[in-house]
Parts: structure tokens; C-alpha cells; sequence
């Protein structure tokens, strides 16, 4: 491994290949900001760019840096409009952006990427550690086992209910999971519950519905809102830097989640956005007394987990990539492609017979988490003045990107009447207190479940599979847990209360 790890960092710190570091990370982070482009497409529209480098290593380091630069600079829209620009931050607008609204936007900005930055750098060490040992790991799991670590991510309701709304969370959820068979099935390739439209052929867009559920409704409150419009939330900019004790109780929550984050990358079809759901859910869950009921109000470990997390996942599925040839999530798809546009065969074999290649986009990953640390650090005071912008100005701001990132997503003018028409249901289950998170958990891992509780159905004709295979078992029983813990930490607090009250 150290012969590999000095091949790796001679090819990566020659000048045009650091100059490919910076590039990607300068284009991913301004994409990234933008709500509803993402990485995937980005990717793809710089595909031939990278083709006509010539040389795969620059080309993987470039598409690489734009993509992990996208995730770390997703969080800026997130956190200063409520509007996620990637899928993997969604999770960081649920306490970056009241934190925000609080006055805070530059210290939510600063944690985020120092967390990015952390969860980025120790999935690197344990990416060049563990990555040949991981992608034995990522073989052993089969439909079975994904669909029970989908059955986790959905358990990750009860970090979204507060308190008794585990009704409401569940109702919500099971929304997204109907949302979720819209379209063609995966196995069966036959239109559901499309009503004969061939707009929605393919399903409802991700990002449109993210979209819908998160910037619009803002939007919209602040337009029925003048007088809050007119004097804006969070004008004034203060508290850029973060106190020691802050910087302690978020330590432990982003080595926590950096090593979360980086194995659920590690399994193929996971990702960046679960890695956050399940990152928030877990700090949110283990917290104890006020500490939890601060997230969803500012928390600054609900912005630290999720940040963590996804950065850590977008590491860890460069393991598949590049070790089995499998994609991690729907952007190393795009990679594979590259990859191979470029000759470059990923597999067991790519450390043995390229391994300048591995290597160099490994110690690159590392390089560009500096890089970006470096970029948005000194210019986190800059970008928080957003928030400066009187409403009147930024609500158009809002609606435009909303509206184009929700069309380019697609090129689909259907896409706009969709967007309105899930916007405006949102704003009405916003007002009645409906969590909308569970929601887009439910729609994102709605299909993955389907499609392989399907397939393990198939393979193993019944239920059979739960008994047959310990890991899925286990998964199962971790996800029972997730859901009781909540109940049972309430239910304990309940009768310490009434304890105190016969006391007194």
C-alpha cells in the first residue's frame, strides 16, 4: 500500500493535475450551490472535456473533484435559502436554514464545512486503508440485504417526528412511498398510476420534488408574509466563528458519522443522500434531553451529521467504483461511463494493472478537500451576506432558480406545473404541521425497496430470506430499534416526570 500511496501522490501533485484539483473543485462547488443542477449533471456535460484531456488520471481527478466539490458546496443554498442544491444536503436545510433565520448564517456555513472537510479527509484515510478489504464486504450484499438497509433508512422517521407526531411522520412517509411507484417498475417496465401522460413515464424528479417540499414553500411564506419580507430574517451576520464547546460537542458527532457515512457509501446503490438521512437521524436519536429537542430549531449537530456524512459517502463509493466496477450511487454510474470512455477498465484488477491511476484520484481526494476548505473558509463572511438582500429581491432570486433547476433537472416544461402544484400541497402541510422530510425519505428509498424486496422474494420464493441470511436479520432488528428507542426514551422521560410530581 505505501508503494501505491507514493505512485499515487508523484502522479497527483504534478502541476496540470493540480491545476485539474482545483478546476473541479471551483466548478462542483458553484454547481453545487445552485439548487437543482447537481453533480450528475454536470458530470455528464463535462464528460467530454475529460475525454479530450487524453490522460484518464487528470480526467478522473477532474470529474471527481467536481464531484465531491458539488457535495461540499451544496450545503451554501441549503442553509442560506432552504433550498437544497444537491440531494445529499437536503438533510443539513432542516437546522441549517433556521439557524440562519436566526442570525447565524455564518457560523451554520462554517460548520458545514468544517464538518465537510473532516468527513471528506477521514473517509480518505480509511478509502486507502480499507478498500481492497471493502469491496470483498460490498459482495456479501445481496437483494436481501438491501432491502432490509432500506427498511433502516425509513426507520429514520422517528428523527423527523417531534413530539407525538410519529402519526403524522408515518402518513407522510407512506406518501412518499406511493409517490414512489409512479412511473415505470423497475422490473416489470409497465406505467403505473400515470394516467396515460408520458410526462410522467419516467416517475416524478427528485430534485422537483425536493424542490416543492423546501424552497417554494419558503417562497411562498415569505409572499404572504410582506411584513417579514420587507425586513428579512437574519440581515444581520454575526457569530462567523464557532466557541471551543461548540467545537467539542460537534467532534464526536463528525468522527461518528464519517465512519457511518463512508461504509454506507462503500455499498453499492447507497450514497451521499441516505448517508445524510441516516446521519441525522442516528445524532438525533442518541441525543439526550434539550440537546434533541433543538434539532430541527438551529442545532449545530444537525448541520455537523448530516455534512459529515455525505461528504464521507461520496468518498466511500468510489470503493465499488473503482475495486468491483459497481456504482455507488447514480453519479459514479456517470463515472463508470467515463471511465470506460477513457479505457480504463475498473475492477479487482485497477489497483494491480493501473495503479497510478487508483492511487493518484485517492491521494487528489485529499488534496481537494484542502482545497475546498481553503476556497470557503475565508469566503463564508462573503457568501452569508445573502442574507442581506432585502426579501423583495430574493424571493424573485428563489423562484427563478427553483423554477430552472427544477426544468434543467428534467428538460420538461411538465416539470414546472408539477413543482407548482406539490409546492402549493406543501404550503397547506406546512401550515398544519406536517413534517415534509419523511416524505422525501420515503419517495428516495421507496424504489430501491421495492425493486429488491422483489427480487428476494424471487430468489428465495417467501419471507424465507429474513431467517437465511444473519445480516439482513440483523439490519431488521437495528431498524425495530431505531423506531422503539424514541418511544421508549419518551415513555422513561414521562415517568422520571412523574416521579418528580409525586415527589413534590
Amino acid at each position: 500500500m505505501i508503494e501505491g500511496i507514493l505512485i499515487g501522490l508523484a502522479e497527483a501533485v504534478t502541476p496540470f493535475n493540480l491545476m485539474m484539483v482545483v478546476m473541479g473543485c471551483v466548478v462542483g462547488t458553484l454547481i453545487g450551490m445552485l439548487p437543482g443542477l447537481g453533480p450528475m449533471s454536470i458530470i455528464a456535460i463535462m464528460i467530454p472535456v475529460a475525454i479530450g484531456i487524453g490522460d484518464p488520471t487528470s480526467a478522473l481527478i477532474l470529474l471527481s473533484g467536481v464531484y465531491y466539490g458539488a457535495i461540499f458546496g451544496g450545503s451554501t443554498s441549503s442553509i442560506l435559502l432552504n433550498a437544497p442544491g444537491v440531494a445529499g444536503t437536503v438533510a443539513t436545510a432542516f437546522d441549517g436554514y433556521p439557524l440562519a433565520q436566526k442570525g447565524q448564517a455564518g457560523k451554520a456555513l462554517t460548520i458545514a464545512a468544517i464538518a465537510s472537510f473532516a468527513g471528506g479527509t477521514i473517509s480518505v484515510v480509511l478509502l486507502m486503508v480499507f478498500a481492497p478489504a471493502l469491496s470483498t464486504v460490498a459482495l456479501l450484499f445481496h437483494s436481501a440485504e438491501y432491502f432490509a438497509l432500506m427498511v433502516v433508512g425509513l426507520s429514520a422517521i422517528a428523527a423527523f417526528a417531534g413530539t407525538g407526531q410519529v402519526a403524522k411522520a408515518l402518513m407522510m412517509t407512506i406518501l412518499g412511498l406511493m409517490l414512489g411507484t409512479v412511473g415505470e417498475g423497475a422490473l416489470s417496465n409497465t406505467p403505473r398510476f400515470t394516467f396515460g401522460l408520458m410526462e410522467l413515464q419516467s416517475g416524478f424528479s427528485f430534485i422537483t420534488l425536493a424542490m416543492a417540499m423546501f424552497a417554494l414553500p419558503e417562497a411562498l411564506f415569505l409572499v404572504m408574509n410582506p411584513a417579514r419580507a420587507a425586513t428579512g430574517d437574519g440581515g444581520k451576520i454575526s457569530g462567523l466563528r464557532i466557541s471551543r464547546t461548540e467545537a467539542r460537542s460537534i467532534a464526536p458527532v463528525i468522527g461518528r458519522q464519517s465512519i457511518q457515512g463512508f461504509f454506507i457509501g462503500v455499498l453499492p446503490g447507497a450514497g451521499a443522500t441516505i448517508a445524510s438521512f441516516l446521519g441525522y437521524a442516528v445524532e438525533r436519536n442518541i441525543a439526550k434531553g434539550a440537546e434533541q429537542e433543538e434539532f430541527g430549531k438551529g442545532s449545530i449537530k444537525g448541520i455537523a451529521a448530516p455534512e459529515a456524512a455525505n461528504n464521507a459517502a461520496c468518498t466511500g463509493s468510489f470503493v465499488p467504483l473503482l475495486t468491483l466496477g459497481i456504482p455507488g450511487s447514480g453519479t459514479t454510474a456517470i463515472l463508470l461511463g467515463a471511465l470506460l470512455a477513457l479505457n480504463v477498465t475498473p475492477g479487482p484488477r485497477l489497483m494491480v494493472d493501473e495503479p497510478g491511476v487508483f492511487w493518484a484520484v485517492i491521494i487528489s481526494m485529499y488534496l481537494g478537500n484542502l482545497v475546498l476548505l481553503i476556497l470557503n473558509l475565508p469566503l463564508i463572511p462573503y457568501i452569508a451576506k445573502i442574507l442581506t438582500i432585502p426579501r423583495t429581491f430574493l424571493i424573485p432570486f428563489i423562484l427563478f432558480f427553483t423554477l430552472m433547476g427544477s426544468y434543467l433537472g428534467q428538460n420538461n416544461p411538465t416539470e414546472l406545473l408539477i413543482l407548482v402544484g406539490f409546492g402549493v400541497i406543501a404550503t397547506f402541510l406546512r401550515f398544519a404541521d406536517y413534517p415534509l422530510a419523511p416524505l422525501l425519505i420515503g419517495f428516495i428509498l421507496g424504489v430501491m425497496l421495492e425493486n429488491n424486496f422483489a427480487r428476494a422474494m424471487q430468489l428465495y420464493r417467501g419471507f424465507d430470506f429474513v431467517l437465511e441470511r444473519p445480516m439482513t436479520l440483523a439490519l431488521l432488528v437495528l431498524a425495530v430499534l431505531l423506531v422503539i428507542l424514541p418511544s421508549f426514551r419518551a415513555y422513561r422521560a414521562g415517568k422520571r416526570a412523574e416521579g418528580v410530581a409525586d415527589g413534590d
